[in-house]
């Protein structure tokens, strides 16, 4: 829980659940989601101008130090069924924020697909950083 009126980094806890269980991602440094929309603007003849955003998903990224091979083995039989013929399947994130009276909110990630954008640079006495992006079709408070 904070101890803030504010959020902090801290707060936030994800949790993904692939579509062959749950993978637990270790040093989690970073993680951004954002609204995906499609703008419609419409131009009416007395001069009025309306807008609407249409939702169009989420996508977002996971910045990790790599831990452990949790998100290369992942992401590594995600590709091998696609390899094999067998359609990957989406999986399901949760975003749990501890808000600062107290209570927790949670939203739900649907119809998630993951991608390994950076595996990671090697270098001598230096730790290496991954990301892991997603696209989710829908975001539900639960």
């Amino acid at each position: 829980m904070s101890g803030n009126t504010f959020s902090v980094g801290r707060d936030c806890q994800v949790v993904v659940m692939g579509p062959y269980g749950r993978v637990d991602l270790t040093h989690v440094t970073g993680f951004e989601s954002r609204q995906l929309t499609a703008s419609v603007r419409v131009d009416r003849i007395d001069g009025t101008h309306l807008g609407a955003e249409l939702p169009k998903g989420w996508e977002g990224q996971f910045d990790l130090e790599r831990g452990s091979s949790a998100a290369e083995d992942f992401i590594a039989r995600v590709e091998a069924d696609f390899y094999a013929g067998r359609a990957p399947a989406a999986g399901t994130m949760y975003q749990y924020i501890a808000e600062s009276d107290g209570s927790t909110s949670t939203y739900q990630f649907d119809g998630a697909v993951f991608r390994l954008s950076h595996a990671g640079a090697w270098k001598g006495d230096a730790s290496v950083r991954q990301r892991l992006e997603f696209f989710a079709s829908t975001r539900t408070r639960l």
